[in-house]
């Protein structure tokens, strides 16, 4: 699955997003995990700055649709993929699963055989299985929502 070509996609550290794309981020996390999901606690967390962001824009509108956050440890061979976030019209597209295989990808070209470690909502199970993930812990409620946590060895 590759992004639709009405989209851009671009990796970026803090320090390289344009004003623009942070609040566009930051906006569209705001409205899927906070409003969207009424799940309320810190987004703004402090470690934006020490994450690699995978943006996903409409070029039309500048609009951020979709986005990841990586951070990526290649001394002790890991990586952990979070934030990872649709907007609502974006959804169903195959977007979550370019979004994802991006990060993957990231992740083994940082730090080749990596495991990479997602802490996924619950309900979303089934779809990182299918990129390879295994569950490795049972369901547990963060910030009022069921979460595994999941690991692609």
């Amino acid at each position: 699955m590759t992004i639709p070509d009405a989209m851009t996609a671009q990796w970026a550290a803090f320090d390289q997003l344009s004003l623009q794309q942070l609040y566009g981020l930051l906006k569209l996390r705001q409205d899927v995990f906070i409003l969207e999901q009424a799940s309320f606690y810190a987004d703004i967390d402090g470690k934006d700055p020490q994450a690699l962001h995978y943006l996903i824009q409409d070029p039309a509108t500048q609009a951020v649709t979709g986005a990841i956050r990586i951070f990526v440890e290649p001394e002790v061979s890991t990586a952990r993929i979070g934030r990872v976030v649709i907007a609502p019209e974006a959804r169903g597209s195959g977007l979550g699963r370019a979004m994802m295989q991006a990060g993957i990808d990231k992740a083994r070209e940082m730090a080749p055989g990596c495991r990479i470690h997602v802490r996924a909502q619950a309900y979303l199970e089934d779809f990182y299985c299918s990129l390879g993930f295994e569950t490795v812990s049972e369901a547990f409620v963060e910030d009022g929502i069921p979460h595994i946590d999941m690991i692609r060895p």
